[in-house]
């Protein structure tokens, strides 16, 4: 299959989400991208948003399984496996290794294989923040937001008899989805490409309102991500625009700031978008194919 067709096909899947998730196109194509490149997503939101309806629906798109765990502080490994498990970090394996370990015996998971994280803004009471550890190897955080006025309206519209979740049916296959995970990697990058990328990740380092950057590991995948939207747009390079688009789902959830940024309810979005005017990138679209 050619770009163009993985663009259609995974387009269709984008469509058939928005069946249920109502005016969110970016937010739904940020989540695909991040499934394209085998990478876990967090979706962090006020309740009632959509965030579980979104997963379930990308499931039912793929004729994939879905499987939910409500977490809570103290929940144990035991609490899920119904075993004992001694100095282990489960979640951590299941996203890092695709694996599961328990009694000392390993599980491959099936692939594809993602962790769709939901979670309520650290705001709110009873809600605690995920460690660094953890929170960098979700490779896009990103947020629904409270719909638009028509859009709430049409939810209601919507939801009148049934819940639209009920008639979602599979549009693309597992075997069509590892394909395109396969056709992200041939996405063209071009040399000065990398060098934004790499530029853009070195200055959340050196940002006086970070006392941590994103690491290497952010690099890998905001130059990933950005393959996979070019992928999604039906083009066999990436432009410096693509960059753009995806530094802040990618980076903004693997900075720590400092704490006088914290107190100035200084937001790490905000700290990418100085990042991304202060990077400077002189690229036409042709050098991009080169």
């Amino acid at each position: 299959m050619d770009k163009s067709g993985f663009a259609t096909r995974i387009g269709a899947v984008a469509a058939n989400v928005e069946r249920v998730i109502f005016g969110k196109h970016h937010e739904v194509e940020l989540a695909l991208v991040a499934l394209v490149c085998r990478g876990h997503i967090l979706v962090e939101d006020v309740p009632g948003t959509g965030k579980t309806v979104l997963a379930k629906a990308i499931a039912r798109s793929l004729g994939c399984s879905f499987k939910r765990i409500q977490f809570t502080p103290d929940l144990l490994p035991s609490d899920v496996t119904g075993v004992s498990i001694f100095n282990q970090s489960a979640l951590l394996e299941a996203m890092e290794e695709h694996q599961v370990t328990v009694d000392g015996v390993t599980y491959q998971l099936p692939d594809p294989f993602l962790v769709m994280a939901t979670q309520n803004p650290i705001e709110y009471e009873g809600t605690f923040p995920l460690p660094e550890a953890q929170l960098d190897r979700f490779f896009i955080r990103l947020q629904l937001g409270y719909p638009k006025e028509r859009e709430e309206i049409a939810i209601l519209d919507a939801q009148r008899h049934i819940h639209p979740l009920e008639t979602i049916e599979q549009v693309m296959g597992a075997d069509e989805l590892l394909k395109a995970m396969t056709a992200v990697k041939d996405i063209h990058i071009a040399e000065q490409v990398k060098s934004y990328v790499v530029g853009v990740v070195n200055a959340t380092r050196s940002h006086p309102d970070v006392y941590l950057g994103a690491s290497p590991r952010g690099s890998l995948a905001l130059a990933r991500a950005s393959q996979a939207y070019a992928l999604i747009q039906g083009r066999d390079f990436v432009l410096p625009d693509d960059v753009k688009q995806l530094a802040g789902p990618t980076l903004s959830h693997r900075l720590i700031l400092q704490p006088q940024a914290r107190l100035k309810d200084l937001a790490a979005t905000t700290v990418i978008a100085e990042v991304l005017a202060s990077v400077p990138v002189e690229l036409s679209q042709t050098a991009a194919r080169a």
